[in-house]
């Protein structure tokens, strides 16, 4: 009774549902796997690769209950549910990825790269930015926020609008640099060499918005999509080096159109200075009316997200390339595991981890003794980028293209550690309001530049594409809340302009710290050719 009552786009998802688990598993397991069993084994070993990512934070947090932090019981367990959400949830969308949205990429990457054609590559790129950016479920929580914060002063559909144009233009430009082997490190500097002339005249509230809208761009949904498509165009170059190099970069440019956007929106308002406070409402005591009342409106947006690819997707095999039936529905059950797995992460994190965060980020900025709320950010950072969902994507992306040179391991290792610098560099900033955002990206972003022309090409997308990757709704909700609530805590910071910017900084040092682990590969790759050269 309660699914006839929903809207009908809801009961065909639970109807589909049903269909997979009750009336035709047989069925399912031979379209998706062939064998039954196989299906069984994807999913241990997905969910092997997820457990060891959630669970660290999940300790992390009890830990701090028990011992500095306590949280009220409803929030504890709200917490704890959201967790119970997050594991399958992260399981179920990465098993829709690989069968979904991955074959969607690189099929219409490699449609666009045959049409040989500029102003078809531009004009697709374009409706594609768009379209995916607009879907970006990680873009509609940031925009949310800075509506909440800033008392509705800045509107959230006008932030989104504004991304998603400048999402398209630079993904428009991202994909006609693959075609016409355009050099990415060049396009990278003058590309920044813009954001640092607008940044010079952006109010300081559109500065920290702006670079944290190109984290959020780059969520869980656009990042498998863009990856799969970059690497679908690339595919098809005759020369397998540059198809290498390729295969990354265009998360990078992409991410770049929502800073100079925003920028360019704040300075064509001319904005005053805006006051931002905590909204109390997420201290409230209710326990699982939250999760009622998110799951619907969680669905919805989902829904909503990843019908313009399916469609659009939908619509491009039948005018550019054929697939067999077989296989186009296969690819439509894995845009179902999407749909179903992000609904139940989001509803996890938005749930069940955004009170925590805040909260604790609160209490413990709250002490005396302020090294706790730096060395708490700095273990939180290493521990969230595990459990961001599109780091998967990309860290299997390298290790595939790089043929196993590049171990995710090592990308990974390196990335947690930039990420949990970002963070305690973030809490530091709070700490000390003198401290401007620009004062760590002017810099930071001048380091990646110049690393850009010393270290293997390969490395710089890498890097690149990981600062969008790393920012994903992990840190765009449990992170972000932590940091204001440890901005609302302190006096002399404002929560509009100190508490934001942290995905700003998550996004920057990825780029940083896998260049400089490209650069160790250089030097290894160098002491190994002299050593050859001795020995023979």
């Amino acid at each position: 009774q309660v699914i006839l009552g929903q809207p009908s786009f809801i009961r065909l998802i639970f109807i589909c549902i049903y269909d997979i688990l009750v009336r035709y598993p047989f069925q399912f397991h031979f379209i998706l796997f062939k064998k039954a069993g196989a299906t069984l084994n994807v999913i241990k070993e997905k969910f092997k690769e997820v457990l060891p990512s959630v669970l660290p934070i999940v300790i992390l947090v009890l830990l701090l209950h028990f011992t500095l932090s306590p949280l009220e019981a409803p929030v504890l367990i709200r917490f704890i549910v959201g967790s119970l959400f997050l594991l399958p949830g992260l399981t179920i969308f990465l098993i829709g990825v690989d069968i979904g949205i991955t074959p969607i990429g690189e099929y219409m990457g490699k449609a666009l790269a045959k049409t040989n054609m500029l102003w078809f590559v531009i004009a697709a790129g374009f409706f594609l930015g768009f379209l995916i950016s607009v879907a970006e479920p990680d873009l509609y929580i940031l925009a949310s926020e800075v509506e909440t914060v800033s008392s509705g002063l800045i509107n959230k559909l006008s932030i989104v609008i504004v991304v998603s144009i400048g999402i398209a233009f630079m993904l428009a430009l991202g994909l006609i640099r693959i075609v016409y082997n355009l050099r990415l490190y060049k396009l990278l500097t003058i590309i920044y060499l813009v954001i640092l002339a607008l940044a010079l005249i952006s109010s300081k509230e559109f500065l920290a918005i702006s670079f944290d809208a190109s984290g959020a761009t780059t969520g869980a949904l656009t990042v498998p999509f863009m990856l799969s498509l970059s690497l679908g165009i690339s595919r098809l170059k005759k020369d397998s080096k540059a198809s290498e190099k390729d295969s990354f970069g265009l998360l990078a440019i992409a991410s770049t159109g929502a800073i100079i956007a925003v920028m360019l929106m704040g300075i064509i308002l001319r904005v005053d200075s805006i006051n931002g406070t905590l909204e109390t409402e997420a201290f409230s005591d209710k326990i699982l009316d939250v999760f009622i009342s998110k799951l619907l409106h969680i669905m919805s947006d989902c829904f909503y997200a990843l019908l313009p690819i399916v469609v659009l997707f939908l619509a491009a095999q039948k005018f550019f390339f054929k697939i067999s039936k077989t296989e186009l529905r296969k690819i439509l059950f894995g845009i179902l595991f999407t749909f179903i797995g992000l609904s139940l992460f989001l509803l996890g994190v938005n749930a069940g981890f955004m009170n925590a965060g805040s909260i604790i980020g609160y209490r413990i900025a709250s002490m005396d003794n302020k090294f706790f709320v730096i060395a708490i950010g700095f273990i939180l950072g290493v521990f969230t980028i595990l459990a961001e969902p599109a780091v998967y994507a990309l860290t299997h992306q390298i290790e595939e293209v790089t043929s196993g040179y590049v171990k995710r391991r090592s990308v990974l290792f390196t990335m947690s550690i930039g990420v949990g610098i970002a963070i305690a560099l973030s809490v530091v900033r709070i700490l000390i309001p003198k401290l401007q955002l620009w004062q760590y990206l002017l810099p930071g972003y001048v380091i990646a530049l110049i690393l850009t022309y010393i270290v293997p090409k390969l490395f710089v997308g890498i890097a690149f594409d990981s600062g969008g990757v790393a920012s994903g709704p992990m840190t765009a909700t449990f992170i972000l809340a932590y940091t204001q609530g440890v901005a609302e805590a302190i006096e002399g910071a404002d929560v509009l302009v100190d508490g934001f910017g942290v995905i700003a900084m998550v996004a920057m040092t990825p780029l940083i710290a896998l260049q400089i682990l490209g650069l160790i590969f250089k030097i290894k790759s160098k002491k190994g050719r002299l050593n050859n050269g001795s020995t023979s």
